[in-house]
């Protein structure tokens, strides 16, 4: 630690306190910003000595010719950390007297420990769900269009915008939801958002109050049920059957739910599409109970046989339907865009929570996602990707069926980018996590998205975004684990 020395105090201080004093001014200590202009860096190690209570309130500071010749700085550094000192509240100046430290200084407390967050990784190794592949040709001309977007920047991105996004881009939105899902829409029912939990919140906010009851299918996506649970709304089980949810099941367990989330395209986990009778059994319930009905279009654009079925809000007319999208899958999940298509009597509901939430949505990216919609490379890299998906599906459910040797079952979905292997009902399952953790698989345990329905043993295992070859290893390993896991599993069942 480097002392410096003060230099002869005026006349007045003279009386009071020695001639010469040594502060203890630490210019190198992890308190002073390496690289740092040379008055910042005397500003901290001064700050410091103060709130370290090395010197004492009312003791004098060197004068700014004398501790500029002490510490080889410029006077002029000297000037200004004094200066910053004096405007901080550190530092008095005295006309006739020069600079003190100030009567009163904050007192120094015990450095807090450092939080520790613990943050899962995201995970990209074989059947990790949520991964995709972007066509190199759909890469090139995103490029090209953020490229072209950048070139002309405008005012509008100097500006706070509309909280629901840009008219282009919903209006591109509304036309591709009018002929891929069969959902009229105007551009002005269309709120962009940051995803789909995103407008889960947004809706959610806009529609309910505080321990309102939500439907929820059960099993189902677990982090819209956590979503839903800390907005402060109560997430109600609803079980799904080959059918969809069952919406008798529903009105038994909370007769008062103001709204329903589902996935009735490609009901996750399962994989079923909710069937026509039972789509209208939902739209009457909601209708009837005045309540709404939140349709997360799940992977709809990935459809392998025939035609995508039409939406949930195509039916309705989006009347009591909220439709939730988002380009995470389609495109990439960097671009943190998705959207929610209104009915007309939420719209300025919603657009205020927007406002009131996070303002608007980020504009940069906006031009660029329409461009790709206008222009047909959004349809043409879903063409591509879907028969990339189609293969990996194939080569997984194949491995899976013929390495497991009968002890899994693995349905071939129509519709998604993952697929659901299972073990008989009977099975515990115990004997599907201890496999997956013998072969260091991802993907999800088929339990863990039961809520309170008796969990069926299998896994949740997502092809899309994956290599064939490291799909095809992983299976062969995953099946030889659950062969493995299940004959030890039979032979304690036997000793009982």
């Amino acid at each position: 630690m480097r002392k410096i020395p003060t230099n002869s105090l005026p006349s007045a201080a003279k009386a009071s306190l020695p001639a010469k004093t040594e502060l203890p001014l630490d210019l190198r200590g992890p308190h002073v910003t390496a690289g740092a202009s040379a008055a910042h860096r005397l500003y901290q190690a001064l700050c410091e000595m103060i709130v370290s209570s090395l010197v004492k309130p009312g003791e004098p500071l060197p004068p700014s010719r004398t501790l500029a010749k002490q510490t080889g700085f410029r006077r002029n550094a000297v000037v200004i950390a004094y200066e910053r000192l004096i405007a901080d509240g550190f530092a008095e100046a005295k006309v006739g007297s020069g600079t003190f430290v100030a009567a009163r200084i904050p007192a120094r407390t015990a450095a807090p420990g450092k939080p520790k967050v613990a943050v899962d990784a995201p995970r990209q190794g074989a059947f990790a769900l949520g991964c995709t592949h972007i066509d190199e040709r759909a890469v090139q001309r995103f490029r090209a269009f953020v490229g072209r977007r950048m070139r002309a920047f405008g005012a509008e991105h100097l500006h706070y915008g509309d909280p629901r996004g840009s008219r282009e881009l919903r209006a591109a939105i509304a036309d591709h939801l009018l002929s891929a899902r069969g959902l009229r829409c105007d551009p002005d029912q269309i709120v962009i958002t940051s995803g789909t939990l995103h407008a889960l919140r947004l809706v959610l906010s806009a529609i309910l109050k505080a321990g309102d009851q939500v439907w929820c299918e059960d099993p189902g996506y677990p982090i819209a049920r956590k979503t839903i649970a800390h907005c402060g709304y109560r997430a109600v089980p609803v079980p799904v059957d080959e059918h969809g949810m069952r919406v008798a099941k529903g009105r038994t367990a909370a007769p008062n739910a103001r709204a329903a989330y589902v996935t009735p395209s490609h009901q996750f986990p399962l994989g079923v599409q909710m069937s026509m009778p039972r789509r209208l059994e939902l739209l009457d319930w909601a209708r009837q109970a005045g309540a709404f009905v939140l349709e997360d279009d799940y992977d709809s654009e990935f459809r392998y046989d025939g035609a995508p079925l039409m939406s949930l809000a195509g039916i309705d007319r989006l009347q009591r339907v909220i439709y939730l999208g988002t380009f995470a899958k389609t495109l990439f999940p960097g671009l943190r865009i998705g959207y929610c298509a209104l009915p007309e009597r939420l719209i300025a509901d919603v657009t205020a929570a927007r406002a009131a939430l996070d303002r608007f949505p980020g504009t940069l990216m906006e031009g660029a996602v329409a461009d790709m919609l206008n222009s047909g490379a959004f349809a043409a890299n879903l063409k591509r990707v879907r028969k990339l998906y189609r293969e990996a599906r194939d080569a997984l459910a194949e491995t899976l069926e013929a390495a497991s040797d009968g002890a899994l079952s693995v349905p071939v979905p129509s519709q998604g980018l993952h697929l659901v292997a299972r073990f008989a009902p009977s099975v515990d399952p115990s004997v599907a996590a201890r496999a997956r953790q013998a072969a260091g698989a991802e993907g999800w345990l088929l339990a863990d998205t039961y809520s309170r329905a008796p969990p069926l043993p299998g896994y949740v295992l997502g092809f899309s975004g994956h290599a064939v070859p490291l799909l095809v290893a992983s299976a062969e390993r995953l099946a030889r684990e659950s062969r493995a896991a299940l004959r030890t599993r039979n032979k304690s069942a036997r000793r009982a």
